[in-house]
């Protein structure tokens, strides 16, 4: 038992280049996960595995798929050039992950394993030929593999030995069940299936039925999340919709939350409303927005990553996937009509060194926590997720601590120590930003950065090509200005500050006071403004120089 524990990649049998891609990577040891599933599949079993989110599940299949392809090259009969390997995913920018991911693992034997990414819609005529070439391994999402199929560029049925489906609990969430019912006529009667999930749901489980034949069901003991020692999980009650906004603001302005976070809410109205919110403020953040195109969506992703940025704002996937059904049928959320079924963010995409995921607004599913707060503590790196609940919220709360079940019977969500009565200096602030937060500011907002994203993807496209640093200049964090902006509230005086908290926030850099013949000319002019600071101006006489 103890040899079976320590289960190395190099005891795996796999090719050494593989192992030199691993080590490249920097992985010494195999997560649970790929401990478990990468022996199995190279035996040519079906694998059905579920593992939280962050666990390595990309390279638990990965690995044996590549090793697979490579063994079938050096040992078996020359064939013909195929298609061997099929990757579904339910977003585009899942699929850019995967295929990443496997072209890393492939660094050593880029000449005998091809990838190709066929998720975009907007890229059909390169996808073509690309496809042409028949890669030995092709990624995208059930809706735009369907079509290649149905187009005759993608041909699988003589040549497909190996399917995986990744985060097969939102596939049919996002609407794709009669895509992949369609997809499955296209391929082979025989053929080796991986289902990777976070969850088991009534979806994976008619996919089992679909895909599997007499499958190996790896659900691991491990909790769905990392444990307290290195995810913290707090929750704190808002009396009031307002007591939400001013609780974020404080934390974010007085840089009680630090490093890099992720603001989820529910629909993508409320996204832009937060964002407005926080631009009065001078706090810079950015919307995940669906309705982009891809190439600023993963843009965004890859500024965020690079520290361009410190605060996205999203919606999660759960939400996304009910609209994909939703408007199918010709419903949805008003809030999130337009977006892209296919973009997604609660899951999956790999957002680095993520310090803390703040629920501004409660998940709606248990199962939707999950996917939110597995976007912090990866990799053994610590983090934070802090919810934000209202008294109506209550029982929804119990869910998610239900599922999540707390060791001993103690809950798993700490109540979040923090006295709203000392930051009420701000809420007049907070009252003034919230009122100029109009939905005609939040219209012209969306209208705006589409506008712009439309205008950086298209006609900057080829120039970008050429000069790929000045792709660096683009910014999607910078103000949008569709609401009145009062400068005086990116300032927050000493004054207002909690004596509490005043050792924690980061001191404020002041502006270089101006010659006594400026501060004369100034109380002349204006002695109401003269008045309004005299206690900020002999605070600063204070000040020894």
């Amino acid at each position: 038992m103890a040899e079976e524990e320590a289960l190395g990649f190099e005891h795996m049998g796999l090719d050494p280049r593989l192992l030199q891609a691993v080590t490249d990577l920097g992985w010494s040891r195999p997560t649970l996960i790929q401990e478990k599933a990468i022996p199995l599949a190279l035996e040519g079993k079906d694998l059905l595995a579920r593992a939280r989110t962050g666990s390595g599940k990309t390279a638990a299949y990965a690995i044996p798929m590549l090793q697979l392809l490579l063994h079938r090259k050096a040992t078996g009969p020359a064939v013909e050039q195929a298609v061997r390997g099929l990757v579904l995913v339910p977003t585009k920018e899942l699929a850019r992950q995967a295929q990443s991911m496997i072209q890393q693992l492939a660094a050593y034997c880029a000449r005998d394993i091809r990838v190709a990414n066929v998720s975009a819609a907007e890229d059909s005529a390169s996808q073509r030929a690309v496809l042409m070439e028949k890669p030995d391994v092709v990624v995208g999402t059930p809706s735009r593999i369907l079509n290649h199929l149905q187009q005759d560029s993608l041909k699988l049925r003589d040549s497909l030995e190996l399917l995986v489906m990744d985060e097969a609990d939102l596939l049919f969430s996002f609407g794709f069940e009669e895509e992949l019912k369609s997809l499955l006529c296209h391929l082979p009667r025989i053929y080796q299936a991986f289902l990777m999930s976070a969850t088991f749901n009534e979806d994976v489980q008619t996919l089992k039925e679909l895909v599997l034949h007499n499958p190996v069901t790896l659900k691991l003991q491990e909790s769905q999340l990392p444990g307290p020692e290195q995810l913290q999980q707090f929750q704190v009650v808002c009396s009031t919709e307002e007591d939400k906004f001013l609780l974020l603001y404080a934390l974010l302005k007085l840089s009680l939350v630090r490093g890099k976070s992720l603001l989820f809410v529910n629909t993508l109205e409320r996204s832009y409303r937060l964002r407005l919110f926080l631009e009065q403020f001078s706090i810079p953040a950015c919307v995940l927005n669906g309705e982009l195109p891809l190439r600023s969506r993963c843009h965004i992703i890859s500024q965020f990553n690079q520290g361009f940025y410190d605060c996205v704002i999203a919606t999660d996937a759960e939400v996304l996937g009910a609209l994909a059904k939703g408007r199918r049928q010709g419903k949805g959320p008003k809030g999130n009509r337009a977006s892209d079924p296919e973009a997604g963010v609660a899951r999956g995409i790999d957002f680095h060194h993520v310090c803390a995921v703040l629920n501004f607004d409660l998940p709606p599913t248990p199962e939707a926590y999950i996917h939110r707060a597995g976007r912090t503590a990866r990799a053994n790196n610590p983090g934070v997720v802090l919810t934000f609940v209202l008294p109506t919220e209550q029982s929804q709360l119990g869910r998610i601590e239900e599922l999540l079940g707390g060791e001993n019977g103690a809950p798993a969500l700490l109540p979040y120590q923090f006295r709203m009565e000392e930051i009420e200096g701000f809420r007049y602030r907070c009252r003034d930003a919230m009122r100029s937060v109009t939905k005609q500011a939040i219209r012209e907002a969306r209208l705006k950065e589409i506008k712009e994203e439309l205008l950086h993807s298209e006609k900057l496209k080829t120039y970008f090509e050429d000069n790929p640093r000045d792709l660096q200049l683009l910014r999607h964090d910078l103000p949008l200005h569709p609401a009145v902006v009062k400068p005086h509230l990116g300032h927050v005086p000493d004054y207002l500050v909690p004596p509490a908290l005043r050792g924690l926030v980061q001191p404020h850099r002041k502006r270089k006071r101006p010659s006594s013949k400026k501060v004369k000319k100034v109380k002349a002019q204006n002695p109401l403004r003269s008045f309004k600071h005299r206690g900020e101006k002999r605070r600063a006489r204070a000040v020894p120089s």
